[in-house]
Parts: C-alpha cells; sequence; structure tokens
C-alpha cells in the first residue's frame, strides 16, 4: 500500500468539510453533465424507467447501468429477511465478477478480485491518495437505507458489545444487565451471539498478564453465552481454545501463509512491497490485518455481520473442503470472513484464529477452570441444576473462596482428561451442570484416547532417590521411540494414537495385525501403553528414534513396511469394559503381564528392576546399562500406595506441619507445606512425583558443545520482538570455515532475548548484511547474519545424520553432515573466543562414539522410551 498522501492545501487556508450525502442518480447525472451529449434511444428510456436491464452480459452495460443492476440485486438480498448467510452462499457470492464505480474525477474504484492485477494495485493506491486528501469521503447514499453506498470500514464495529465489562469480578458481573440488549441486538443479525461479543473477550484477555484477570474474563462471556444464546457456547469454547475439533478427529484448516496474505491483498487493497512492510514490523499476521484493517477506507458493500456459529462453520467447511479447486474454494471463505470483519480487532483474530496462533493466553487448562466455574453461576434458560449465591461467594474470604472453586475445577478436568472433547464436556454441563453424574457420563471409553500421565523431571539419581526415600518403586528403561496408546474392541477393532492424542493406526498396519495373537483367553477389551521402537527383526538390536521417524506416516501397507517396530508395553489403564485408573501400579504391570502374550521382537514388557532407595547401586547400574543400549534414560515410578492414603478421587491428606519462627514478633508458628501425595494410581494429564523421568541429557555429565551463533530469523508471536530461532555452527579447523549445526530455540529467558536482540540489532556493529564466504549453510535465508564473536555452550539429546546441515560433511557421511537433537542453550562461555569453539573433528567423535555402545539385543532387554517428540512421557 502506498505512503498516505499528503492533505491538499485550499487557496482560502480552510479545513476541508464533509460534503452531502449524493445518490445514484445525482452522481451518474453529474456524469452525464459533463458527457457529450448524444441522442437518447429507446433503450436508454426504457432502462431510465424500469431500472437496471437483465442481460447476463455486464460487459455491455454502461458503468450506470451496470450500477443500478447491482444495486437492485444487493436491494433482494437486503430484503430476504436478514437472515444468517450460510457459507455456500458466501462463496457463491465471492465469484461475482469484479465491477468498477467511477469517481467524480474519473479513478475507478475496485471491487475485490481473487489475483488483483498491477493495474488494479496501482489503481487502488490511487484512490487511498485520494482518498486521504479529505477527510471525510462523500458518501454515495441517500437518506434510505438500501442505496448503493461506499462503507467505511472502520465505523462498523459492534458497539452493544464492545461496552460490556467482561474484566469485572464474576462474583459482581450480573449477565442480566447485558443478555436482553444483547438478544435484541442479535435478532437484527439472526438471532446467533455476535463474533463480537468473542472479540470484546478476546481483546481484554490479551490486555493483561494477570492469570486471574484471564480467568474472571473468559467466565463472565461463558455465562453471557450460556444465559443468551446456549447453542453457541460449543462453538465459543473451540474458537477461544484456538481449534475446531479434537486431536484424534483429523480435522485440519489446511492453510499456508500464502492464503491468508492473499486475503489481506484482496480486501484490504495490500501490495506486496506494504504486506511485507507490516509483517517485518509487527511479526504477526493478526497485527498485519489489524493495521491493514485501520488504513482500509472504504468497501463497497456493507459487511454482514460475524455471528460466533457462523465463523466456527466456515472453519469447519475450510477443513472439509478437499480435491480439485479446494485451494480456490478455501480462499473464498477466508476473503469472505475478513471482508466480513467489522472493525480492526474481529480482522486480527479471525486471521489469528485461521492462522491458529490466537495469542490471548487463554490454554486448555484455563478454559476448564473457566468452564466449571461459569456453570456454578449461570445455567441456560430450562436447566434444572443448582447454582451458587453471588452475593454468598462474595462474602467468602480468598482460602474460602479457593474451597468452593477447587472441587468443580477437578470434576472438569478430570472429565476432560478421561475424555478430551469439548462436544462431549459441553452439552453435558449445559444439561447437569458441574456435579458427580459428570464424571460418569465423561468416562474412560474406547477410541476416545485418554491424556496420558506424565513424569516429573529429575537431574540425577541422587535427586530420584531422594524424591522417593523409603518407599518401593520400579525402574524402567525409556527408550528412544514413539508413545503409543492401542485401543481394542471385542469385535478386534484396533486404534493405535499417540502421546498427542492424534490417531495413527494407519502409521502401524503391522501392530494392528499383531493385536489378534497378543490377545490372552478372558481379554475382549482394552486400552495399553507402550513404546513403538524400531527394531532389527534379525538380531533384536535396537534402532534410533531418527529410523523410526523415516517410516511412512499414512496409509503404510504391511508388504511395504521396511521398518520394523517393537512394542513395548508398560502400562495397562481398561480392561473388558472396566477402568484401572484407580488401581496401583503394581496391580496394573501383573494384570498386563499376565493376560497378554509375548510375541519376542514384536510385542513384550519394558526392561524393569523393582527397588528401594536403598539399593542405590543396583540402580545406578541399571541406569548406565539403559544408556548403553541408545535408551534415552530410565523411568522411575511408584508400586504402592501407602495405606493410609484415600482413593485419588479424594482430597489428598495435607502434610503436616513445621513450626517457622517469626522474625518481626519472635513468636513460633505453624507452617503448612503442601506436597504432592506419591500415589501408585494413573493420573491422566498430570505430572507427579510418582513418576520420576532420569534422562542422559538431563545429566550434567553429558557432554556439550561450544558453538558459534551466526544468523537468526525473526520470531513468532510473542518472540516477534526478538531473534528467534538462532542458527549455530562449529569450526573447521582445515579449512577456516563455520558449518551449521543446529537451530535453537529452547532454553533462553525473555531477558536474555531483549539484550541478544539489542547486541545483535539490524545494521549495528554486530551484524552482517549478508552471509559471510566463510559460512557454510545451504537450509535457508535468515533475516539477520551476525559477526561471529560469540561462544554459547549447548546440550542436546543426540546427534544425528543430517542432508541440510554442513557440520563435519564427509567426517561421517559423503554427502551429509550432522546435526543435534534437540539442543538446548546452557550459557555463554565468556571464558572462550570463537577459536576455541567446538570443531567439526570433535563433533563427529562424539557421534561416533554415541554409535560405538553396545548394543543389547533381544525382547528381554528391551525397555521403555520417549516418544516422537523426544520428550517425556
Amino acid at each position: 500500500m502506498a505512503s498516505p498522501a499528503k492533505k491538499r492545501k485550499l487557496n482560502n487556508g480552510s479545513k476541508i468539510t464533509p460534503k452531502p450525502s449524493r445518490n445514484l442518480d445525482f452522481f451518474f447525472g453529474k456524469n452525464r453533465e459533463d458527457a457529450p451529449s448524444r441522442p437518447a434511444t429507446d433503450t436508454d428510456t426504457a432502462q431510465a424507467s424500469n431500472g437496471p436491464s437483465n442481460s447476463n452480459d455486464s460487459s455491455a452495460l454502461t458503468d450506470e447501468q451496470l450500477a443500478r443492476k447491482l444495486q437492485a440485486e444487493w436491494n433482494d438480498e437486503d430484503s430476504s429477511g436478514g437472515a444468517e448467510e450460510p457459507v455456500e452462499s458466501a462463496v457463491a457470492n465471492e465469484k461475482r465478477d469484479a465491477t468498477e464505480l467511477v469517481k467524480e474525477n474519473g479513478s475507478p474504484i475496485n471491487t475485490v478480485s481473487e489475483e488483483p492485477s498491477d493495474e488494479m494495485e496501482a489503481s487502488n493506491e490511487k484512490t487511498a491518495e485520494t482518498m486521504d486528501a479529505v477527510p471525510s469521503l462523500p458518501s454515495l447514499a441517500s437518506k434510505v437505507g438500501n442505496t448503493l453506498s461506499l462503507q467505511s470500514a472502520g465505523t462498523a464495529e459492534d458497539t452493544v458489545s464492545s461496552n460490556i465489562p467482561f474484566d469485572e469480578s464474576p462474583l459482581t458481573f450480573d449477565p442480566s444487565k447485558y443478555v436482553p440488549d444483547l438478544q435484541g441486538h442479535w435478532a437484527a443479525e439472526g438471532g446467533n451471539a455476535s463474533y463480537a461479543l468473542l472479540t470484546r473477550c478476546f481483546v481484554l484477555v490479551n490486555s493483561t498478564q494477570s492469570r486471574i484477570k484471564i480467568v474472571d474474563t473468559l467466565v463472565n462471556m461463558l455465562r453471557v453465552i450460556i444465559e443468551g444464546d446456549p447453542s453457541s457456547l460449543l462453538p465459543t469454547v473451540w474458537l477461544a481454545t484456538n481449534s475446531i475439533s479434537p486431536p484424534y478427529i483429523s480435522l485440519e484448516l489446511g492453510l499456508g501463509g500464502s492464503a491468508i496474505s492473499k486475503a489481506l491483498k484482496n480486501v484490504c487493497g495490500l501490495d506486496n512491497k506494504s504486506l511485507k512492510t507490516l509483517y517485518d514490523k509487527h511479526g504477526d499476521a493478526g497485527d498485519v490485518a489489524f493495521e491493514a484493517k485501520k488504513k482500509q477506507s472504504f468497501t463497497l458493500r456493507k459487511p454482514k455481520p460475524l455471528t460466533i456459529k457462523a465463523v466456527y462453520q466456515s472453519l469447519v467447511k475450510i477443513a472439509n473442503t478437499q480435491g480439485t479447486g479446494s485451494a480456490q474454494a478455501k480462499q473464498r471463505i477466508v476473503d469472505r470472513l475478513l471482508q466480513d470483519a467489522r472493525g480492526a480487532e474481529e480482522s486480527r483474530y479471525i486471521v489469528r484464529t485461521l492462522c491458529q496462533h490466537l495469542r490471548i493466553g487463554a490454554v486448555k487448562t484455563t478454559m476448564l477452570i473457566a468452564l466449571s466455574r461459569a456453570f456454578l453461576l449461570s445455567k441456560p434458560p430450562g436447566a434444572e441444576f443448582l447454582l451458587k449465591s453471588q452475593s454468598e461467594l462474595a462474602g467468602l474470604k480468598k482460602e474460602a473462596l479457593a474451597e468452593v472453586w477447587a472441587k468443580p475445577e477437578e470434576i472438569v478436568k478430570e472429565c476432560f482428561a478421561k475424555r478430551p472433547n469439548y462436544n462431549g464436556l459441553v452439552p453435558a454441563l449445559l444439561e447437569i451442570g458441574v456435579c458427580n453424574e459428570l464424571l460418569v457420563r465423561c468416562g474412560l471409553a474406547l477410541y476416545v484416547p485418554l491424556r496420558p500421565m506424565l513424569g516429573s523431571i529429575t537431574r540425577d539419581l541422587s535427586e530420584m532417590l531422594t524424591k522417593l526415600q523409603d518407599r518401593e518403586f520400579s525402574c524402567e528403561y525409556k527408550y528412544d521411540g514413539q508413545r503409543a496408546q492401542v485401543h481394542c474392541d471385542k469385535d478386534g477393532k484396533v486404534s493405535i494414537f499417540s502421546r498427542h492424542l492424534e490417531l495413527m493406526t494407519d502409521k502401524y498396519p503391522d501392530i494392528v495385525a499383531l493385536i489378534p495373537k497378543i490377545r490372552g483367553d478372558g481379554v475382549s477389551s482394552f486400552i495399553l501403553e507402550g513404546e513403538v521402537v524400531a527394531v532389527d527383526q534379525e538380531t533384536g538390536d535396537l534402532k534410533t528414534f531418527q529410523t523410526l521417524a523415516n517410516r511412512a506416516r499414512k496409509d503404510v501397507a504391511i508388504g511395504s513396511v521396511k521398518v520394523e517396530v517393537c512394542l513395548f508395553s508398560f502400562d495397562l489403564m481398561y480392561l473388558n469394559g472396566e477402568s484401572l485408573l484407580n488401581r496401583p501400579f503394581r496391580e496394573r504391570r501383573e494384570l498386563l503381564r499376565s493376560l497378554f502374550i509375548e510375541v519376542p521382537k514384536r510385542f513384550t514388557w519394558v526392561k524393569n528392576i523393582d527397588a528401594t532407595s536403598q539399593d542405590s547401586e543396583t540402580v545406578l547400574e541399571f541406569f548406565k546399562s539403559a544408556i548403553d543400549i541408545k535408551c534415552e534414560g530410565i523411568m522411575v515410578k511408584i508400586l504402592d500406595n501407602l495405606p493410609n492414603l484415600k482413593p485419588p478421587d479424594s482430597a489428598p491428606p495435607s502434610e503436616p506441619t513445621t513450626p517457622s519462627k517469626n522474625k518481626k514478633k519472635g513468636a513460633t508458628t505453624e507452617k503448612k507445606t503442601r506436597r504432592k501425595a506419591l500415589l501408585a494410581t494413573y493420573e491422566p494429564d498430570k505430572r507427579l512425583d510418582s513418576w520420576l523421568k532420569v534422562k542422559k541429557d538431563y545429566s550434567t555429565t553429558s557432554d556439550t558443545l561450544d558453538l558459534i551463533p551466526i544468523a537468526a530469523w525473526h520470531g513468532q508471536g510473542r518472540k516477534a520482538a526478538f531473534w528467534s530461532p538462532i542458527l549455530l555452527a562449529v569450526r573447521n579447523e582445515e579449512i577456516g570455515s563455520l558449518e551449521a549445526v543446529c537451530k535453537c530455540i529452547s532454553g533462553f529467558t525473555d531477558t536474555f532475548y531483549k539484550a541478544n536482540k539489542e547486541f545483535y540489532s539490524p545494521g549495528g556493529v554486530h551484524t552482517l548484511e549478508r552471509k559471510p564466504g566463510y559460512v557454510e549453510y545451504e537450509g535457508g535465508h535468515p533475516d539477520v547474519w551476525f559477526e561471529p564473536q560469540e561462544v554459547w555452550e549447548m546440550a542436546f539429546a543426540d546427534i544425528t545424520i543430517s542432508p541440510v546441515y554442513t557440520a563435519a560433511i564427509g567426517l561421517v557421511r559423503e554427502e551429509k553432515g550432522l546435526s543435534l537433537r534437540f539442543p538446548r542453550f546452557l550459557r555463554k562461555r565468556h571464558d572462550k573466543g570463537v577459536e576455541e569453539a567446538s570443531t567439526s573433528e570433535f563433533l563427529a567423535g562424539l557421534w561416533r562414539k554415541q554409535e560405538e555402545r553396545v548394543v543389547v539385543g533381544g525382547g528381554g532387554a528391551a525397555g521403555k522410551g520417549g516418544d516422537e517428540e523426544g520428550e517425556d512421557e
């Protein structure tokens, strides 16, 4: 978009005043006065009296005839009752031919087109310059509301929704003050809750860092939806959590950055240069849309107000659009969403939603807390469940109020952990509210993956032994594989889910075919958990995660499988229609090993030993053996609940108090300490000390590398103002070059990011304009090149062969280099100069040492491992 033009100066020095509104007759009448006179024809007379021609050949129409024809079509739309326009109609409307209106000075104003030409963009720029020259454009509208007009894009915001104080305390916020006005406002726009209401909430949430304030704002917004339009609650929750379906249902938008960029250019009149300038400045597509919408002066037609339902349905339609022409169809829907967005804020959050990066801080846990509190204070019309009194809650102290919130929050969280799908949770809440019955309705179910239990990180074995003092535990190998959750019903139907709950049954047809062989007598249905690891079927030797990653992901045929795998099972959560989550780990493990059949090198158990904190030497040897066979480390799990512990669904007992000294008064008081109970039960979606992991890359004795930062890219989202990721390199001593080895985004703090951006400021003394000749990297084009002058110490999980990075190329492979898996920044090495950084030869030596570890094959040496991300369980 061209830069704003200077305003024209009048001879008398007076300011420009708005001109009166002019209708079509005045507008084209003036053009007829200015045009050369010609005899009127019969056709002209008929058209003047009867309105626009019915001819479909728009190319034969004059500007006036075409404008009147379009006006008649839009009048027909407006007279249809104002009902919400379906997505299919929106797509059809987008197919209208682009038209032009002639301004008084003769320059055209172009409507939106899918592929704006250079001439069209130049015309838009000229129009923008002309419009910037006057404070107020003469509206081409008469007093009649259905007259063709140029609408101002900045004056269409929903003022009814924008004034609701969602950030007020839920204990004083009263939805009934706003719901009647909102419902009347919504009725004029189709009857459903407007997207402006959700945008208002997003703006308030985005304006605060306070977690309490974020939750309160979401609670109040949800209460308004619950009482005003319950049918919009489910789409509201999906949009606020930045998703449209649970992860195990494959429903992806499939939109690239080009679709968003094209929509911004089509709708807001941006050219490539303007778009890049805005993106370089803001680093976020939503912020770019915000700025572009503010600068957009006019739209040819008044936007049809977006509703929450319509936005969600449009996203679902985008996700379901496939096949020939799908890209164009998706583009039309994206364009229409941006066209109908009222105001800059709606545009910002529409684009962020399309990019699936909402950036409001309302993560899953926050939404679940907000839902539990909202249904304690509000209910939909006709519901019969009881609510808490706001006045009574307002009179409680902070600690007492926290206890009131705690139980409902735990119920909602537990329901979602066992069945992570809002499509089941939200309708149940609307019907029965938050109660114990909700746990029954949203309990464990086949083919709905539960969220996995997670292990806490420990830095070394001594810390682990201290935490588990006087408790009996099991140590298991933590293999470098992919965590898998296997579901099977009595008919033998099998589904396999990843750690992130994504369906990956098609990826492992060999495991699906294996299930009938491992089911023992009496096993009908089950859910078990294990680790899928690449294994040499002849020797039983374990292979790296990189080998497993080379396996195809979709539509894998058993006959085409080249990477053989073994499933190492370690837990059983569901058996014959009964949940085992509340059973101790020792009991679950016994059921797993007694009811299922081992198939060597295909299905077996994790390698494990049982021990106590007194067996430190035994545990150390077990940890070393795990590292030797290329495991990531070990998992340590509590075997039994303590006798005095209550079942896990009740509140854990409070820890004993310890005396502490009040320094000011000299009095001894009782100080409460809160520790998580070490439960042997399976706790979905929780990270407890009853599961601990000790990984080799956490150990202080692990190898590290001293690398040189050489380049970086602009960050995304919250990191838009920083350099992230950062490209690092090793030295090649023989030829004096720097060879790129990895990008890093882990281990940095915001303080570090700010200091690093100041040190490597664009155009500063520590940055370069282009890649120096002594740097070897072919993986892309960083936004900035650094002057090599620092050494950073980096930790990493493994060294892998890489076709992209050039580090140690030719030392381990002829045409491939080495890279680091999960690099993590530790510190700057102020005691080292660039000439003392790690060399490519040293890197190759570490790789050889990694590969030369003793490999112990066979099912008996198999163990428990990581997952596809290399993260914890």
